[in-house]
C-alpha cells in the first residue's frame, strides 16, 4: 500500500513537472514571437506630433534621389538593403542611421532629412527582418552590430580611405550603434550619437515583461534566450550594451527622454557611466520615448550638428 502511494505521489510530481515544463516552453515561444517576430510598422501608434512631422519627412524622402545598396548579413545568408542619399554638395562625411524596434529606414525620415540638411551623406540600412531586408526575426542590435561593420566596410570601399563616418541611432538603433562601438572599428569611424537606447536586451525585455504582463524576469528571459539560440543562432541575453561600451573609445553623445516609459531613463546613466571615450549627455525634460527631436526640433538639430562637426572634420 505504501509503495502504491509512493508511486502515485511520484507519478503526480512527474505530471506536474511535465505540465510546468510545457507551460514554460509555450510561454517562452509566445514571448519570443511577441518580442522578436517582425510585425507591421508602428506608424499608427505614434504620437500625433510625430505622425504629422514624420509624414512630411517621408514625402520628402520619397522624392529624394537614393541609391540602393545591398550586403549579405554577417552571420546568415540574408540579403540586406540600405539606402544611400548623397549630400547636396560633394562630401567625404557620411552618417550611418540605425532605425528602431519594429521599424525600417522610412521611419527614420526625420533624422535622415535633418542630417542631409546638415551637409552629410546618409546611409540608412533596413536591419534583419525589417523593411526591404530579408530575415524572419528582430535582432535587437546584437547580430545587427556585425552587419553594421559590413556596411562600414562597404562605405569605405565605395568612398575611399578618407571618408569620415558617424553612427546615429534611435531606440533599438541607439543600442545597435552602441553595441557596434564595442567591436574593432576602422579609423574612419569618428563619433556616435545614441538616442533612447537600452543598457542590455535582457534588461529591456525584463522591464517590458513586468510593465506589460506583470511577470518576473525568470524563467522566461532565460528560456526565451535558449529558444532564440535554437531558432536563429544567437542568444539575446548576450546582447549587452554596457559591456560593449566598456570597450568604446569613441566620442559618444547620449540623448534620452526624462519621461521615457518604454526604455526607462535610468538606462542612459548606465550607458553614460560605461563608455570609455569622450561623453556627453542630454536628458530631455518632459519627453517620452524617442520624442526628443519632435518636442525640441531646433535644440535637437543644433546639438547633433555641433557634436558631429566637432569630430567629423
Amino acid at each position: 500500500m505504501k509503495k502504491k502511494s509512493k508511486r502515485i505521489i511520484v507519478g503526480g510530481l512527474i505530471i506536474v513537472c511535465l505540465l510546468l515544463a510545457g507551460t514554460i516552453t509555450a510561454a517562452s515561444a509566445y514571448f519570443y514571437y511577441f518580442a522578436f517576430e517582425p510585425q507591421k510598422p508602428l506608424n499608427g501608434k505614434l504620437p500625433r506630433k510625430k505622425q504629422v512631422r514624420l509624414a512630411a519627412d517621408q514625402r520628402w524622402l520619397k522624392n529624394e534621389s537614393q541609391q540602393v545598396w545591398t550586403e549579405t548579413a554577417a552571420t546568415q545568408k540574408l540579403k540586406l538593403k540600405a539606402f544611400y542619399l548623397p549630400a547636396e554638395h560633394s562630401s567625404k562625411q557620411t552618417i550611418i542611421v540605425a532605425h528602431g524596434y519594429q521599424e525600417n529606414h522610412r521611419l527614420m525620415a526625420s533624422y535622415i532629412r535633418m542630417l542631409h540638411n546638415q551637409g552629410y551623406n546618409v546611409l540608412a540600412p533596413d536591419d534583419r527582418g525589417a523593411g526591404q531586408s530579408q530575415g524572419s526575426y528582430i535582432g535587437f542590435g546584437w547580430p545587427d552590430r556585425l552587419d553594421y561593420l559590413k556596411w562600414i566596410e562597404l562605405l569605405i570601399k565605395r568612398q575611399g580611405q578618407e571618408v569620415q563616418i558617424g553612427l546615429f541611432g534611435v531606440s533599438m538603433g541607439a543600442a545597435t550603434v552602441m553595441m557596434t562601438s564595442g567591436e574593432k572599428l576602422p579609423r574612419q569611424v569618428k563619433a556616435i550619437i545614441a538616442d533612447s537606447g537600452y543598457s542590455s536586451i535582457t534588461a529591456e525585455l525584463a522591464y517590458e515583461l513586468k510593465a506589460r504582463f506583470g511577470l518576473p524576469k525568470e524563467p522566461l528571459i532565460t528560456t526565451a534566450g535558449w529558444y532564440s539560440l535554437l531558432k536563429n543562432g544567437f542568444n539575446f541575453n548576450d546582447g549587452n550594451t554596457v559591456r560593449q561600451l566598456y570597450k568604446n573609445q569613441l566620442p559618444l553623445f547620449l540623448i534620452h527622454g526624462q519621461a521615457d516609459k518604454f526604455v526607462p531613463t535610468r538606462m542612459v546613466y548606465q550607458n553614460y557611466t560605461a563608455t570609455r571615450g569622450i561623453r556627453r549627455l542630454w536628458v530631455v525634460p518632459k519627453t517620452g520615448h524617442a520624442m526628443a527631436y519632435y518636442n525640441y526640433p531646433k535644440e535637437y538639430t543644433q546639438k547633433v550638428e555641433t557634436f558631429f562637426k566637432e569630430y567629423l572634420k
